[in-house]
């Protein structure tokens, strides 16, 4: 199949190319960095260089294809001037438009967990208008939409914060459950259903392990040599206050509040735990440990 990804070579993008290839379909990645086509290239796939917001530019590159993987590459919650819900909201719309007019009638979209809700699930809030958007598409285009749990990467931004102060912590409980996923679990999971033939609307959960904070600071703990680590709690305010500090935009820090209180409340997972997946991903916590420990060291 001709199989056009958005995305570029991230932490998903890059496994979801190489087994794409393995499997002999046709791969274009579109990227906003020229410097990315060399190594799109050295995987064999075809670089496509340009802007997401850029509706012609991307109908175009969607010609021809079988299946679209559309994701909102991630934004930079630093930037003081960034409207986070208008960012989501033009590449929605970019994505639905190019879609329209490209005629492809497959469309595998990268969503979250959280992404049923319209307010209340924080800096995810885009996702559920993205949904929506594609959802919107002619009924005879097939709309899967992949909604991963907490991805693993997510905790790379507690390391500073052990080699500093030698604790984990933010406004959930240390006893408090929350779920884990793989980059290469959801890379799987949309191979899986570009293999699948479809019609409709579909949403797909994927996961890889569920964990207390407690259980995720011993495991990490042991793998950077760390074994008695420990998770924190702290207020929702000294959270915010935190997350300023570093210099993430006020708006944005207390959306990114307001998601983890989601996750503290059950609302951010009450769908997912009406719709768990069958089975759980491959990539556990231990195994994530290690690359987890091999970035540590190297600060």
């Amino acid at each position: 199949m001709k199989i056009t990804l958005t995305g570029s070579l991230g932490r998903i993008g890059k496994p979801l190319v190489q087994k794409l290839m393995s499997e002999g379909h046709t791969v274009t990645v579109i990227s906003s960095n020229s410097a990315r086509s060399k190594e799109i290239e050295a995987l064999g796939a075809i670089p496509a260089i340009g802007a997401l917001q850029d509706t012609d530019f991307l109908a175009s590159t969607f010609t021809g294809a079988d299946v679209i993987y559309a994701m909102a590459p991630p934004a930079n919650y630093f930037d003081q001037s960034l409207n986070l819900f208008e960012y989501f909201k033009e590449l929605g719309n970019s994505f639905d438009e190019a879609v329209q007019k490209s005629g492809v009638k497959r469309v595998i979209n990268l969503s979250s967990i959280g992404a049923h809700l319209e307010k209340g699930n924080g800096i995810l809030e885009g996702t559920y208008y993205v949904e929506n958007s594609l959802n919107s598409l002619p009924e005879d285009v097939a709309v899967t939409h992949i909604r991963p749990t907490e991805i693993y990467y997510n905790l790379f931004q507690f390391i500073d914060l052990i080699k500093n102060q030698g604790i984990m912590g933010s406004n959930l409980n240390k006893n408090g459950v929350n779920v884990w996923v793989s980059t290469e679990d959801i890379a799987a999971a949309v191979v899986e259903e570009i293999s699948n033939p479809f019609s409709g609307r579909k949403v797909r959960y994927v996961a890889s392990e569920e964990l207390t904070y407690q259980e995720v600071a011993a495991t990490l703990g042991s793998a950077i040599g760390k074994p008695d680590l420990k998770w924190v709690t702290i207020t929702d305010n000294q959270l915010y206050e935190s997350l300023k500090s570093v210099g993430m935009q006020p708006a944005i820090a207390e959306k990114m509040v307001e998601m983890y209180a989601a996750i503290r409340s059950g609302l951010l997972y009450e769908d997912y735990n009406l719709h768990k997946p069958e089975t759980l991903g491959q990539v556990k916590m231990k195994d994530f440990a290690q690359e987890f420990a091999a970035v540590y060291h190297q600060k």
